[in-house]
């Protein structure tokens, strides 16, 4: 098995327990290496003090040799020249060891000597390895009260976010959790939380609506072709049968256009929107003119430099397009179409001189499947979705959208998109 897949399998406790129990343990251990030197430091150092205040005493002369009448002392030639130079030495012997400090003096007669203070140093190699032996054995004891420290805490810190967890995935839709008043990292995670149940709740009301949209709309246009169908099984005539196949077609061309419609809408609702660019409002509209299949009279009033909106090509066309469209749907004779540079926005209106959109429904025509005549709309073609179209393409590049009257008494539809 791979190690690092196999550590990141573990759970989030065991991982902190298992590095923090780690880094202790080395650490300790660490400082039970260094023990020995630390140890032998604190004896030594006593022993300098018992050697200031007392010891044994010895006068030698330069090359070692006891001129006070004492036995000689074990010191090599090496020892002799280190404390002659004021170095101490330190002599191990056997589990003790033996502490010397010297320094030369001058006689009377001025003849050099040299006057050694030493001691004994009782266990000092036996000190050394119990102390270090018995820090080994604390290093682990602490590493592992660190370890379940560690994993309680960890335990104890995670035990909110646990419960969060369940609470958001037992809440009901509409609901939020409880934000903590600590601005701490639990206060971050509940708010990101609720923003993901916002949004969950956003999708659900989206399909939700989408679905039963679609089932409504879809089942007249199947409704019809299938009567139709069953009338033409049941009464067989060449002329009839004519009649209903050209009926069946215009319901089915009604259909794919109506399955069309919702495929875009959808794919307009998922994913994050393209990266805007600049779009000249104006070239647009003269193209989107120029693809109008009508006999009404569109005209176009803009001023002769570009008009730069934040969007992308596609999605100006489709605006533009259905906008048209809708115009062309219920205007008698005249479409105007004005392009207006407002400070950091650019106005696209399309005005009409048709029978115009009641005040009470200027606010609800950007909705999805809504129809001002329920009888005008079906009879026309429309589904309700050009406009919803629009409003969606629009907004979610911080622009408006807003319907009205236009000066010949139609309908006006007016969009601000953000400048470039």
């Amino acid at each position: 098995m791979n190690p690092r897949r196999w550590w990141l399998r573990r759970t989030l406790r065991f991982r902190i327990t298992v590095v923090a129990t780690g880094v202790a343990l080395l650490c300790l251990l660490a400082f039970t290496l260094l023990a020995p030197g630390l140890i032998g430091r604190v004896q030594v150092s006593a022993v300098d003090q018992e050697i200031a205040h007392g010891g044994q005493k010895r006068v030698l002369d330069i090359s070692g040799a006891p001129v006070d009448g004492g036995p000689p002392l074990d010191l090599t030639p090496a020892e002799i020249r280190q404390l002659k130079g004021g170095e101490p030495v330190l002599r191990l012997e056997g589990a003790s060891a033996h502490r010397w400090r010297g320094s030369v003096v001058f006689a009377p007669d001025g003849t050099p000597r040299l006057e050694v203070a030493g001691d004994v140093l009782l266990g000092y190699r036996n000190a050394n390895e119990l102390g270090t032996r018995w820090l080994a054995v604390a290093a682990v004891l602490v590493a592992g009260l660190v370890g379940i420290a560690t994993w309680l805490a960890v335990r104890s810190s995670l035990r909110p976010v646990e419960r969060m967890r369940l609470a958001a995935a037992e809440l009901p839709r509409g609901e939020r959790l409880p934000v903590p008043t600590a601005r701490d990292e639990l206060q971050a995670l509940a708010e990101a939380l609720n923003a993901l149940l916002a949004r969950r709740d956003e999708a659900t009301e989206r399909l939700i609506r989408f679905t039963g949209d679609a089932a409504h709309e879809l089942r007249s246009p199947v409704t019809s072709v299938r009567a139709q169908a069953e009338v033409a099984v049941a009464h067989p005539d060449p002329d009839f049968s004519i009649e209903v196949l050209e009926s069946v077609v215009e319901e089915s061309q009604r259909l794919s256009a109506l399955v069309d419609a919702l495929l875009i809408l959808a794919r307009a609702d998922t994913g994050e929107p393209p990266r805007a660019e600049p779009v000249d409002l104006v070239l647009a509209a003269e193209a989107a003119i120029a693809r109008l299949d009508t006999e009404l009279l569109v005209r176009l009033t803009a001023p002769p430099s570009a008009c730069l909106v934040s969007a992308t090509r596609s999605e100006v066309e489709l605006v533009i397009d259905n906008l048209l469209r809708n115009a062309a749907t219920y205007a008698h004779t005249l479409v105007t179409v004005s392009v207006l540079p407002a400070g950091r926005d650019v106005r696209l209106i399309v005005d009409d001189d048709g029978h115009g959109i009641p005040a009470e429904h200027r606010t609800r025509v950007f909705d999805r499947f809504y129809r001002v005549e329920e009888h005008r709309g079906r009879a026309s073609g429309g589904f309700g979705l050009g406009l919803a179209l629009v409003a969606h393409l629009v907004r979610r590049r911080r622009g408006s959208v807003r319907a009205g009257e236009s000066p010949s008494g139609g309908a006006r539809l007016e969009i601000r998109w953000p400048s470039w």
